[in-house]
């Protein structure tokens, strides 16, 4: 069963067994724009819950992408490398940016669901 929890920032995180998959929320890319690149965190890479983690680049912006819980970086998106326009097709889902093997699984509990995130939304 995997189970999707949502940032402050726009950040989502879609845990899976031991492994946390993360990316930004549909709101973010849309308010990005047109995603033309992306960083992206090497393998082996540690990160602290709330740590840039990630860089997306629109023609609009620059943003930084921070892990919404911590541990060490197992997996990058590569394809987003050259085909950033993907986190904006799919950011929710073949958009993601990396994943994590989580270092503690209750930072998730500090997360809002996805009913709460939506709910958030639309008071900005």
């Amino acid at each position: 069963m995997s189970e999707t929890r949502f940032t402050d920032q726009h950040e989502w995180v879609r845990l899976e067994g031991d492994a946390a998959t993360i990316g930004i929320t549909k709101y973010a890319a849309e308010a990005l724009g047109d995603v033309v690149f992306v960083e992206l965190p090497a393998a082996g890479r540690k990160v602290g819950a709330g740590a840039e983690a990630a860089v997306v680049e629109s023609v609009k912006a620059a943003s930084e992408v921070y892990a919404p819980v911590g541990g060490e970086v197992s997996e990058a998106n590569g394809a987003l490398e050259a085909a950033p326009a993907k986190v904006n097709e799919d950011p929710e889902g073949e958009g993601w940016f990396f994943k994590l093997k989580l270092s503690d699984p209750g930072e998730l509990d500090g997360l809002m669901d996805e009913t709460a995130y939506r709910e958030w939304v639309t008071t900005l």
